[in-house]
């Protein structure tokens, strides 16, 4: 069997026994260790194989089940929930006095689309890569401030991460520790931001680099209104918008398609994109753009279910609690 076809196999989870054999788990990890081009030491590569059997079981089982939703294997298969989650989040929320209140957006006269998707708009950037580095906060700034750009100017720039995290500290961010979107907000109102290629991602935090071309700046931004659907809504007609949701379970490390309904609460911990909204069948859904590269979900996207009566009226995973936009 080729490499490729092994990961197939692996992909699907289909297999007709309850658990697979010694030797096939030994084959499909050999497998995925060369797709994903992985190097351990002798006693770690025990370890990671054990993780990966047991996230294998996980998703086989979950396959098996009646959800409008499947998980497959990718490129965090070696890693437990603490192990992945402790690197691949990163918001950290209300941090300092902030009364969302005196900043919240009037929506009433937005006009709804049935269905919305800005990616087909041109209003969306590629799907990028956090890495191992808790910075899901500057992918989202940047992500809302790249529609908002493109809208009011015509242009899509691909706007720096790797500047949020090293320059917005005095804002209440912390780089790779974390940090909230409307930091980062306060920080392009009065610095601007550069792009991609003058101001490169690392994944890593680093020293403040200054003197870099500002490629797009903002002029304020606003908060919508929590759990408030209509608001939540509107918020998505006027361009992408940066939420904040509870992402610390295993159907999120191993979402692969389908609308979301797994389980999850409201202690906020990730910061994504809602690029548009649509129907699966009897399932209303909105777009979550997230940064965990392509190899995740459906291309780097998750379809997460509407369903704004959840969490007393905070959505799926909290998303209605701390919606927001930047104003161009």
């Amino acid at each position: 069997m080729s490499p490729k076809l092994a990961l197939l196999c692996l992909l699907a989870v289909t297999a007709s026994a309850v658990v697979f054999e010694d030797h096939e788990y030994e084959f499909l990890f050999t497998k995925w260790v060369q797709h994903h081009q992985k190097s351990y030491d002798a006693e770690n590569f025990f370890y990671r194989f054990g993780v990966f059997k047991a996230n294998l079981d996980y998703i086989y089982k979950h396959n098996q089940e009646n959800h409008t939703y499947t998980l497959g294997m990718n490129a965090f298969g070696d890693l437990t929930r603490e192990e992945f989650f402790s690197t691949h989040l990163g918001l950290n929320n209300i941090k300092r006095d902030y009364i969302r209140s005196v900043n919240e957006a009037d929506l009433d006269d937005v006009e709804i689309a049935e269905s919305l998707d800005w990616r087909t708009e041109g209003a969306v950037t590629p799907i990028k890569d956090q890495g191992q580095c808790g910075s899901c906060w500057a992918f989202s700034t940047t992500g809302s401030t790249e529609g908002a750009y493109f809208l009011k100017k015509g242009e899509l720039v691909s706007l720096s991460e790797q500047q949020l995290v090293d320059c917005s500290t005095s804002y209440g961010n912390e780089g790779c520790n974390g940090g909230f979107m409307d930091y980062g907000f306060e920080y392009i109102i009065d610095n601007g931001i550069t792009d991609e290629a003058d101001y490169p991602y690392k994944a890593r935090d680093q020293k403040c680099s200054t003197g870099k071309p500002v490629k797009a700046t903002i002029s304020s931004y606003k908060d919508v209104k929590a759990k408030d659907s209509n608001a939540f809504l509107a918020a998505v007609n006027i361009g992408p918008l940066s939420i904040a949701i509870e992402a610390d379970q295993n159907g999120f490390q191993f979402y692969s398609s389908g609308v979301f309904t797994g389980t999850c609460g409201v202690n906020l911990d990730h910061g994504v994109l809602i690029v548009g909204y649509g129907i699966d069948g009897a399932n209303k859904y909105y777009i979550l753009k997230n940064s965990w590269g392509t190899s995740w979900g459906e291309k780097g996207y998750m379809r997460i279910v509407d369903k704004p009566t959840l969490n007393g009226g905070a959505g799926q995973c909290g998303m209605m609690l701390n919606p927001c936009y930047p104003v161009v």
